[in-house]
């Protein structure tokens, strides 16, 4: 049995046995991922937004067909169906909703009275303290080492600032792996790790076997934060298609993102209508039009590497700490080890 000091508040928040999240990851955590993190003992969490909202259904009934413990689903904040995709997780009683953007409070208000936990993810103080003050139930906080859109204010400082601020359980993202990152987080203040990068790497990830390949030979400086492909810094492994993007000229990544948002437009079924609205609500987040047009290729470059395994062609999100990782565990695995190590880190610090 874990010491005590590892059974947190958010334990409890999400009825899950260990303070481990795995995250939504567009392309990667589908129903087996979410599953089986599930039945480790942390927190799956099924990526909807690359989904349409008939795959989201079946994808829900899925990972139900895979597990009987709590899981979550990531939505996407200013999806045209957001509303629609709430009263979805209501009625198959969900446990959590988690969020890359903030949800507006009449969203955060619709899953609390239905009983979902509501979890956004933020990448400043100032962001944490607004979607606390709207109720939510938690919230994660990605320092600049997490892959994805990340701010440039490491994990370290952004950690503290965040728990002083708030008095929500806060989950810390961004450069953990393994047991001493638990407990460091929980020494900072948090009731947690949230990890994208180490569950993308396990057995259970549908993940090419060449793609992880290509993760594992990474070195903790073989990323980089690059606009090229949103106009929003990202933090990617560092190929040298990804240096080509980088070098293009804005007009031919516009011409290139028209194309993805077509490619993207067919895959989901969604209609060019939608895709201006959500154009819209992004540019309701500080975004230029030109910016709007480069976001399209987003999913669809992701897509080429995590599902088509097409590394030379695709773009592979990742955290700065796939240089520290060299295996590729099972999910149960994976968390049996994080939980020994942080329990072995306690009794060295007694």
């Amino acid at each position: 049995m874990s010491p005590a000091a590892l059974h947190t508040p958010i334990c409890d928040l999400f009825g899950v046995r260990y303070p481990i999240v795995q995250t939504g990851m567009g392309w990667v955590s589908d129903a087996r991922l979410t599953a089986a993190t599930a039945n480790a003992g942390g927190l799956g969490i099924l990526a909807s937004a690359t989904l349409s909202y008939d795959e989201l259904v079946t994808a829900i009934a899925d990972v139900r067909a895979r597990t009987d413990r709590p899981f979550g689903v990531n939505l996407r904040a200013d999806a045209p169906d957001a509303m629609k995709r709430a009263d979805l997780l209501i009625r198959e009683g969900v446990r959590v909703a988690s969020f890359a953007l903030a949800p507006k409070p009449e969203l955060i208000e619709r899953l609390k009275t239905a009983g979902l936990v509501v979890v956004p993810s933020v990448g400043a103080r100032r962001h944490a303290e607004k979607v606390a003050a709207w109720g939510v139930d938690a919230v994660v906080v990605q320092g600049g080492e997490g892959g994805g859109h990340t701010g440039p204010v490491p994990t370290s400082l952004l950690l503290p600032q965040v728990v002083d601020a708030v008095d929500i359980p806060v989950i810390a993202a961004g450069g953990f792996y393994e047991g001493r990152g638990l407990v460091a987080a929980l020494a900072y203040g948090a009731a947690g790790i949230a990890m994208g990068t180490r569950f993308l790497l396990t057995t259970d990830s549908p993940i090419a076997e060449d793609v992880k390949r290509r993760y594992l030979e990474a070195t903790v400086t073989g990323t980089v934060v690059t606009e090229a492909l949103d106009g929003v810094p990202q933090r990617v492994l560092r190929t040298p298609f990804v240096d080509a993007l980088a070098a293009r000229s804005g007009g031919r990544r516009l011409a290139r993102a028209v194309g993805s948002a077509r490619a993207f437009r067919k895959l989901t079924g969604r209609s060019w209508l939608s895709l201006l609205r959500e154009g819209r609500a992004m540019r309701g987040h500080g975004l230029r039009y030109d910016q709007v047009l480069l976001a399209a290729n987003t999913p669809m470059l992701i897509r080429a590497a995590m599902v088509d395994g097409r590394a030379d062609a695709g773009v592979m999100a990742s955290g700065q700490v796939a240089g520290l990782i060299d295996d590729l565990p099972s999910c149960a695995e994976l968390v049996e080890r994080i939980m020994a190590e942080a329990e072995a880190a306690l009794k060295r610090l007694a």
